[in-house]
């Protein structure tokens, strides 16, 4: 039996398909979930994520969000972004990064708003980047 799997974020549905196993950063650690896991609710945290499918990796990189594992082996991630690893744009992320840490060394100071959207994007250019350099050349892409 395989599991039923969906990564939704606010504008698409990154990936549908029967899966053999996720494995994801959660509020209280990293798990795997495979066919007939107990029912869970957990918040997502950024990092990350990999779907196993007759034994190929599928990577995304998600910047948090909620995961829902179902009684009928089925799992829904809503996530607050998503993208698969051929997706990621690395001379973007790298750019980011940098504009990032550049606002954050500035002389001026920062409120906590600013300084928290900053880490935000900080954050994501820095998952970008690992999963985007981990498994760019390596790794077959998702349909």
């Amino acid at each position: 039996m395989a599991l039923k799997f969906q990564i939704i974020t606010p504008e698409r549905v990154v990936f549908s398909d029967e899966i053999d196993q996720v494995t994801m950063n959660t509020q209280d650690g990293e798990i795997t979930v495979l066919p007939h896991h107990i029912p869970l609710v957990s918040v997502l945290k950024p990092g990350e994520l990999i779907c196993k499918k007759n034994s190929e990796e599928y990577p995304l990189a998600v910047t948090g969000g909620f995961v829902e594992v179902r009684p009928d082996s089925s799992v829904i991630i809503l996530a607050d972004t998503a993208e698969k690893a051929e997706e990621i744009d690395i001379a973007r992320a790298e750019e980011a990064r940098e504009r990032a840490l550049k606002t954050m060394r500035e002389e001026r100071k920062l409120d906590s708003a600013e300084y928290a959207a900053l880490q935000a994007t900080l954050d994501r250019a820095l998952i970008r980047l690992k999963v985007g350099n981990k498994y760019r050349k390596l790794k077959p892409e998702i349909k």
